[in-house]
């Protein structure tokens, strides 16, 4: 029997601009420019992490965040449509998560398109909760994003401590 590869989280390269740029494209109504990857490359506090199904694969998926003294703040994450469904985002998170803690973050916040119901239940399975709204948020249409807290006890537990109201 042969055992199935396991996806490698890697950090991105300049190798990797086209492949990223591309999952944002299928993935986003209003996706970065390519040249805003590259810039997010040279920026110290940013750090972006690609996701392949296998060595052999392109990337079919990543995270962006920034690292701001104790918080990660979540910038983009996003799985290639033909890749949704395994898992990745959770794995990539799991990955984000994991670097907070080994350095000593205790905030983890992102926003969230309200209509992204996927999004909003797999961040809600990792401890994350609303604690307000950024209304008309996204220039393309609109919509409002949800902001959403993780926070990390020191040791690195997670916690539940914050709610928005109606929640």
């Amino acid at each position: 029997m042969i055992d199935p590869v396991s996806p490698l989280i890697l950090p991105m390269s300049m190798d990797d601009l086209d492949a990223v740029h591309a999952v944002a494209v299928a993935s986003f109504t209003s996706p970065w420019a390519r040249d805003v990857f590259a810039e997010e490359l040279r920026r110290e506090w940013a750090v972006i992490r690609v996701l392949r199904a296998d060595p052999k694969e392109p990337v079919c998926a990543f995270v962006n965040f920034w690292i701001v003294r104790d918080e990660v703040h979540v910038l983009n994450l996003a799985t290639h449509p033909v890749w949704r469904r395994r898992g990745y985002a959770r794995m990539l998170l799991d990955d984000t998560l994991s670097f907070a803690r080994t350095r000593g973050v205790r905030y983890v916040t992102l926003e969230v398109r309200r209509s992204n119901a996927p999004a909003i239940a797999l961040y809600r399975s990792l401890g994350f909760v609303a604690i307000g709204v950024r209304p008309s948020y996204y220039a393309d249409d609109n919509e409002d994003a949800i902001v959403m807290l993780l926070t990390i006890e020191p040791g690195g537990a997670r916690t539940r401590a914050w709610h928005l109201a109606g929640e």
